[in-house]
C-alpha cells in the first residue's frame, strides 16, 4: 500500500474534499477504502498548534476523496478506559 510513500499516487490529483469523513459519492467509510494516502509532507498547524494532515483515500466505488485528519471519526478500536503501557 501506498500510504506513506512520499510522493502523492496519480489517482490523489482528482480527489475531492469530502465534508464528511465517508465517500461524497456513496457514502463508505475510509475503512473500505482500496488505496490509502496521506499528505505528511505539507502539514497544517491549528489554532492550538496541533498538526493535521490530508488523508486520500480511493474508494470501491471508484472515487477519490481526502478529508482532514483532525475530522476522522473515534475508532471502535481505542479503549480510553485503559491504563497507559509501561515503557
Amino acid at each position: 500500500m501506498e500510504a506513506f510513500d512520499v510522493n502523492s499516487p496519480e489517482w490523489t490529483k482528482s480527489a475531492t474534499h469530502a465534508l464528511q469523513f465517508c465517500c461524497p459519492r456513496c457514502g463508505s467509510s475510509s475503512m473500505e477504502a482500496q488505496r490509502v494516502w496521506l499528505n505528511r509532507r505539507s502539514p497544517v498547524y491549528t489554532e492550538g498548534h496541533r498538526r493535521k494532515f490530508q488523508e486520500f483515500y480511493h474508494c470501491q466505488c471508484g472515487c477519490a476523496w481526502w478529508a482532514w485528519s483532525d475530522q476522522r471519526p473515534p475508532s471502535d478500536l481505542y479503549k480510553g478506559d485503559r491504563p497507559p503501557l509501561d515503557n
